[in-house]
Parts: C-alpha cells; structure tokens; sequence
C-alpha cells in the first residue's frame, strides 16, 4: 500500500495540480522501505502525470484553436522554436514550478511523444534516484 500510495501522489504532483511528493519518498525512505521500489513507483507515478499533462495539452490546443483563442501563425513559429529547444528544456520536467507546464506546452506544440517520453522518464528517474540516494546515505 505504501507503494501505490507514493505511486498516485507522485502521478498527481506530476499534473498541474500543485502537490509534492518528494517529502512522502523521504519519509518512506527513512522508515525503512524498500529504496528501489520506491524509486520505480515514485518515477513511473510521475512520469504517468507527465504524459497526462502532454495529452491535455494536445488536446487542449485543437480545442483553442477551434475556438479561435489562439493564432495559428504565431502557433507554427513556437512550434519550430519548441521543436529545436524541446528537448533540452523537457530535461528540466523535474523542477518545481516549470516542470509540469514544460510537459503541458510539449503537448500544445505536437512534440513527438517517444522522444517527450524518454526525456521526461530520464529526468524524473534521474530526480528520483538521486534524492533516494542522498536520504539513504546521509541520514
């Protein structure tokens, strides 16, 4: 149980919703749990909301632009800036603040989903083992 929980407040955290679940990974780390699977469910929990914000913001756009609240000229220029800088920023998918928003607006510009993916599960697995690894070891 204490996995799964871990796993739905990080997918939470992970969507626009403002929740962290870092605190919950450390408490449970520091009870003695078991530090891999929290690692696994805490990434795979928040890669899930990642994917959710990348949706909503594919969606989103088709919505918008049907309604005619967004220009689609000016939509095509972000895309091509997105489409050359995409990658480099989704590796900050992790931060507070801008992370979830990054993966919202890779959804509103199309970036292809395998490479959203990959990047995203680096980062946040990369976020998630280090702060595992610094609890377990120095406390």
């Amino acid at each position: 149980m204490i996995y799964l929980t871990l796993f739905f407040i990080a997918f939470i955290s992970a969507t626009l919703f403002p929740l962290g679940s870092e605190g919950v990974l450390v408490y449970n780390i520091t009870q003695g749990h078991n530090l891999y699977g929290l690692i696994v469910f805490a990434s795979a929990g928040n890669i899930l909301g990642s994917c959710v914000n990348y949706y909503l913001g594919l969606k989103g756009e088709d919505f918008l632009e049907e309604k005619g609240y967004i220009n689609t000229i000016k939509m095509k220029g972000y895309k091509k800036q997105f489409e050359r800088f995409g990658g480099y920023t989704l590796l900050l998918s992790w931060a507070p603040i801008i992370g979830d928003p990054l993966t919202f607006i890779a959804g509103v510009f199309h970036y292809r989903f395998k490479y959203f993916l990959m990047i995203v599960a680096l980062a946040k697995t990369v976020r998630y083992t280090l702060l595992a690894f610094g609890v377990y070891y120095f406390t």
